[in-house]
């Protein structure tokens, strides 16, 4: 394994993280972690190498944490640099952030937490987090030894991103960055203002939901097919992002033993592996082709669900991505059509629940829509 200095901390973090928002689970339901699996996941992990643990309160409907307290008990605690997050939309005041960290703190089986984000922060997120003075609060649960660095993690706009960033002396934040991504939030530009005002960044989402993780469609493939060097989707994009030198971390949410084991070998041997000049260039013409067939930037982090009727929205929208990049309508139609019909895009009351927790920002209800056009027609 390969290791980073951690922005301008005192120690090191691997060059790949283990995020545990995606962790094996039993009969595809997302709260219904295999523990058994789960746990050998992480400790395999540690095991090899990674010192990066990242969870979150709502992960896996809020199992996520318990699950990676398990996982770090008998020795492991002490071998990993653990971050989780306040729950952001349940913070009306500072009585709310005592109540989720002192319930992390319990459910991670730990007195302290190595790095500690401010949630998914947006404009309204962080207006009201500065009414409740989180600052001031943070530093104070820093001075108390329960938390170690102050960060965040990000989704809106660049000029939002800019302010947060020049608010407070950050130890840490968190993007989502992927060669698709590079101009989109915080992007490029943002990874870049970070790092030069002394700033780790971690990387999320690097392989964007899984979708970069696929054999890209023929348009792409050509495309990089055109490199001296074979490599496959994974190595692409997780190789793109370590050849950056502003990234720290690369967080990735690996679902099995054959993805971990995968990734560890190409993060032991990312220096060697590095893209070459003509290699970066294909990645950009890569890029506009395929955001050009893309239709739904969903990367399936299921914070819009629960529907309040029901509606598998990440569900349906990799349904429809797929049918389109891969030419799989009819195949895929039948999946849709299989479907519970009340699950279905056309149950949608338009409620708009799920665009207000969305954090790309998708245009959920009209998109939607076009998935039952697309279907039925």
């Amino acid at each position: 394994m390969i290791y980073n200095n951690f922005g301008e901390q005192d120690w090191k973090t691997s060059i790949l993280g283990l995020g545990c928002m995606r962790l094996p689970v039993i009969d595809g339901d997302s709260e219904n972690i295999n523990e058994e699996k789960a746990i050998e996941l992480i400790r395999y992990a540690i095991d090899n190498g990674i010192n990066y643990v990242d969870t979150a309160w709502p992960y896996h409907g809020g199992n996520s944490e318990e699950l990676v307290g398990k996982a770090l008990s008998e020795g492991y605690r002490e071998k990993v640099k653990l971050a989780t997050k306040l729950y952001t939309p349940g913070v009306e005041s500072i009585e709310d952030c005592e109540y989720y960290l002192d319930k992390q703190l319990e459910r991670l089986q730990t007195d302290h937490i190595d790095l500690y984000l401010l949630h998914a922060l947006n404009r309204k997120y962080w207006a009201n987090y500065k009414s409740v003075n989180i600052i001031e609060w943070l530093e104070e649960k820093k001075e108390e030894g329960k938390i170690n660095n102050i960060g965040f993690s990000f989704h809106d706009s660049y000029d939002l991103f800019e302010e947060i960033i020049d608010y407070y002396d950050w130890d840490f934040c968190q993007i989502q960055y992927n060669y698709l991504d590079t101009e989109f939030q915080a992007g490029k530009k943002g990874l870049k203002y970070a790092k030069d005002k002394g700033i780790a960044v971690v990387v999320m989402e690097p392989l964007r939901g899984g979708t970069l993780a696929q054999t890209p469609p023929l348009e792409v493939k050509n495309i990089l097919d055109k490199s001296d060097n074979e490599r496959n989707a994974v190595e692409w994009s997780l190789q793109w992002l370590w050849n950056q030198e502003e990234v720290d971390v690369v967080l990735s949410g690996m679902s099995n033993l054959r993805q971990l084991k995968e990734n560890i070998e190409l993060a032991s041997k990312a220096d060697q592996n590095r893209l070459n000049d003509n290699e970066m260039a294909l990645i950009k013409k890569a890029r506009r082709k395929f955001l050009d067939i893309f239709p739904v930037a969903c990367t399936g982090c299921n914070y819009c669900i629960p529907c309040p009727v029901g509606v598998a929205i990440p569900n349906i929208f990799s349904l429809y991505n797929e049918a389109q990049i891969y030419d799989k309508y009819e195949a895929n139609k039948k999946q849709y059509f299989n479907m519970n019909e009340d699950s279905r895009a056309d149950n949608c009351i338009e409620c708009g629940q799920c665009e207000e927790a969305c954090p790309q920002n998708l245009n959920i209800i009209d998109d939607l829509k076009d998935v039952t056009a697309y279907f039925t027609e």
